[in-house]
């Protein structure tokens, strides 16, 4: 690539936001053009480098994202829904990659995505890690290969402050499950149980959440029949992993047609 592009990141001053800061500055392939905040943040009007206890990097914070994305050929996002579907507008505007790790969106607000996918490229996944999307891609083989006496359960652990539960990914292997079995996740999902709630349903998929601690991500996915147990398992020890796949993300879309695509098409699984 001749061009190198200009990145811009969205939610500045969140974990995943510094990190991506870090990761683009770090790199060779990728240049750090814009970053932007909420309006009324403290880091507005400052050199964002300064704002996070370093050095300066000559890129200041602004909470005109239109303005920002005019100057960059991608956005990388992991904000809040509502906040994605309003930057998902301007980066099509734009015509910049929007690269989405932001989680909890619902089937509508997904849906919403369409529009600006007709003028953009956007690449969306609830992880943007390539040892999770391997997994994906073995939960929808061995789902695939096993009956309806394996039940099985998707278990999922994360730090105190995430907001969403199920996470992302373990809805990305709920659904990789559903699909190897054939069937529609929302007619089998199983994501709570409390008190006396009967037997277990044959065929359902379980969702459990973890959340404590400083944990960064850890899904396993479990095949049980009588027996016999298989646990298919990804731990996430540094959220490096999902900055770098972000960053691949945005790389890979320059140049492609507008549309929706995932991390599988990235990574060419």
């Amino acid at each position: 690539m001749t061009h190198i592009p200009g990145i811009v990141i969205t939610g500045a001053s969140g974990r995943m936001g510094q990190m991506l800061i870090k990761t683009v500055t770090d790199s060779d392939q990728a240049r750090l053009v814009g970053v932007v905040e909420r309006a009324g943040h403290d880091w507005i009007g400052q050199d964002v480098g300064t704002a996070m206890g370093g050095q300066p990097l000559g890129v200041t914070v602004t909470d005109d994202p239109l303005e920002a994305f005019a100057q960059a050929q991608a956005v990388i996002d992991f904000t809040a829904p509502e906040a994605t579907l309003e930057f998902a507008a301007l980066a099509a505007q734009a015509r910049c990659v929007h690269v989405i790790g932001t989680t909890g969106m619902t089937d509508e607000q997904i849906a919403a995505l369409e529009p600006a996918s007709r003028h953009a490229v956007i690449v969306r996944a609830g992880n943007m890690s390539l040892g999770v999307n391997l997994l994906v891609q073995l939960t929808k083989k061995v789902a695939a290969a096993l009956d309806e006496d394996f039940d099985i359960e998707v278990i999922e652990g994360h730090h105190h402050h995430k907001v969403d539960a199920p996470s992302g990914t373990a809805l990305m292997l709920g659904e990789a499950a559903a699909e190897g079995r054939g069937v529609n996740l929302a007619d089998v999902a199983d994501r709570g149980r409390d008190g006396i709630t009967g037997a277990r349903k044959r065929g359902d998929i379980g969702f459990h959440a973890i959340r404590g601690g400083d944990i960064v991500g850890e899904h396993d996915v479990l095949f049980a029949a009588p027996g016999e147990r298989i646990v298919l398992r990804h731990l996430a020890t540094d959220r490096a992993i999902f900055a770098r796949g972000a960053l691949k993300a945005a790389i890979w879309g320059q140049g492609k047609d507008p549309g929706q695509y995932d991390m599988v098409d990235v990574l060419g699984l």
